[in-house]
This record gives C-alpha cells, structure tokens and sequence, in this order.
C-alpha cells in the first residue's frame, strides 16, 4: 500500500507517520508513505501556492497550479484508488470507512489550508473529501494523520496480534468493553470477578453486554446508525 501526502508543511507530518505501528509497517515493507510538499509544484518564482480569494473575502485560498501539478505527476507513475481531501464539510470519518480504504492500493491525500483551496480542484481532482470531526484545524496535516494511522494499523501484518485491531471500538458498531490488567486487587479497586473466572463463554458473553451497556449510555448515536 502507498499514501502520497500533498502539504504546505510537511514538517508537521515527520514525526507523527514515522513512529511506532506506522514506522514498523514501513520498515518491513507493509507501507509506504510519502510526504510531498506542494511548493516543490508550483511555478511561482517565489514558492507561492496561495492567493486571494476572488470576491474580496478574508484569508488565502491554495491555488490549482501546484495542486494539479502534483497530482498530475503522481498519477503519471501509478494509478489512484482514492484522492482524498480533509475539509471540515467532508463526509464524517468512520472506522467503517477507515477498513475500506486499508484495502486499497495507492491513495493521495491533499491537506487543507488557509482559508481553503480553489474549489475546481474539488470539482475536477478529489475522488472523496472527508471530515475528522465537527471543528475546525490550522490545517488539514493533523487530519491527514489521523486518516494515515488509522488505516496502516489494520493493514495486516502492522500490529503483533491483529486480533486487537479487531476487537477495537467501532470495529463492530460498538465501543469497546472496559479491560483490565495486573493486579487483579489494586488498593481495594478489584478487577470483576468473572475476567478471573477462566470461562471464556461467560466472559465473551460479558463483554458483549458491557459493549452494548456502553455504547447505548454514551453513544446512542451508533446503536440508532
């Protein structure tokens, strides 16, 4: 799998795609991810990738030029699954979303800046525009991360024991159940009893129930879903 990141501060994409599961998953091959910077696009003598917007509104908007520019040589050397733009107005991001594009091949992601970016590269470059959350960042680089370290951690093969990604929150509609380690007595705070019992059935079963009980106290959002 590859995901080409398009960014006016790669700086800020280092060090969060190069530690832990994401630097394993490159290491041994699993990934690759590659920061590209949109001034290296652009044909502005000055390194410009902004410009006012037209209509005499407050901010800098990022321009087709180096947009285009980047895509258009990316695409030269592979094909694309997905071009994908973080915007506050995009379709909400879901762990469901999140497992369809761990399955595809070659992705791009193009951060969001400034006031935003010339709307014809919406209309005419990016395949899906995907939101976070219900709030706005400096820019789209965080956003970016989070898409990227979502989907490379269930990518097989990224994490040990890939049956932990599976049992993670969201993965089945719910969240996850409480969990617990040693010791099993920690200053009077006791473990439940039946995580000790030994009955599997019984603590599948629990835990079930508890994801639920969970999800239906401080998520009914995703049992109506």
């Amino acid at each position: 799998m590859r995901i080409d990141i398009l960014t006016v501060v790669p700086e800020l994409l280092d060090s969060p795609l190069n530690e832990s599961i994401l630097k394993r998953a490159q290491n041994v091959g699993l990934v690759e991810i590659h920061i590209h910077n949109l001034r290296d696009y652009t044909e502005d003598k000055h390194r410009r990738v902004d410009d006012y917007p037209f209509g005499g509104d407050a901010g800098m908007v990022i321009r087709v030029e180096p947009v285009f520019n980047a895509v258009n040589h990316l695409k030269s050397h592979r094909e694309y699954d997905e071009i994908i733009y973080t915007s506050p107005d995009g379709e909400k991001y879901t762990q469901r979303e999140a497992n369809r594009l761990s399955t595809l091949k070659n992705i791009i992601i193009l951060c969001g800046h400034y006031k935003g970016i010339d709307h014809r590269i919406r209309e005419h470059l990016i395949t899906k525009e995907i939101s976070i959350g219900d709030y706005v960042l400096t820019g789209g680089e965080l956003a970016a991360a989070v898409i990227t370290d979502s989907i490379v951690r269930i990518v097989p093969g990224a994490i040990g024991d890939e049956t932990s990604a599976l049992t993670d929150s969201f993965q089945d509609g719910l969240l996850a159940p409480p969990v617990y380690t040693r010791p099993a007595d920690f200053n009077g705070w006791k473990v439940p009893d039946i995580l000790l019992s030994g009955n599997f059935a019984k603590i599948k079963k629990w835990q079930e129930d508890l994801s639920v009980e969970r999800t239906r106290i401080l998520r009914p959002d995703l049992l109506k879903e």
